[in-house]
């Protein structure tokens, strides 16, 4: 204790109690130690208080990084779904396309039948007149020749 303080005391002692007190008086040797005793818990509890919070900061930290780890999980497992859903709208809007383009096609294919078909069925009429023609010159050639 300082030397003011402890004027301070006995001034304080005397005022309130009508007590004169020396400075080699008990008294003021407990509130020696009872200041001493304060001053030493005081820095017990700082000193907890410090741990304490050095625990605390520890512990955000990890809970600062396991927040982390959970959001990433989260993020990817979202991106991983989104990916999914686009694959499969895609592979379902290739499946429409091919759907489509495949019935276009055989549309075409069969305005373009149409007239081969009857280019061909010509052709074949064209082939049997002409065959009917041969016939008939060949029968034709032969009667004029054994008769002449």
């Amino acid at each position: 204790m300082r030397d003011d303080q402890i004027e301070s005391l006995i001034r304080e002692i005397a005022t309130k109690h009508g007590i004169a007190v020396g400075r080699d008086d008990p008294i003021l040797i407990l509130q020696t130690i009872n200041n001493r005793l304060l001053q030493d818990g005081a820095k017990a509890q700082q000193d907890m208080l410090d741990q304490f919070k050095q625990e605390l900061e520890v512990l955000a930290m990890r809970w600062s990084e396991d927040a982390k780890n959970k959001a990433e999980r989260i993020v990817n497992a979202s991106l991983n779904a989104s990916k999914e859903s686009m694959e499969n709208m895609m592979a379902q809007g290739a499946r429409e396309t091919i759907k489509s383009v495949r019935a276009e096609i055989d549309t075409s294919l069969n305005k373009i039948n149409r007239p081969i078909r009857e280019a061909k069925r010509i052709a074949i009429m064209n082939i049997i007149a002409g065959s009917m023609t041969i016939i008939a010159v060949t029968t034709f050639l032969t009667f004029t020749v054994w008769f002449k």
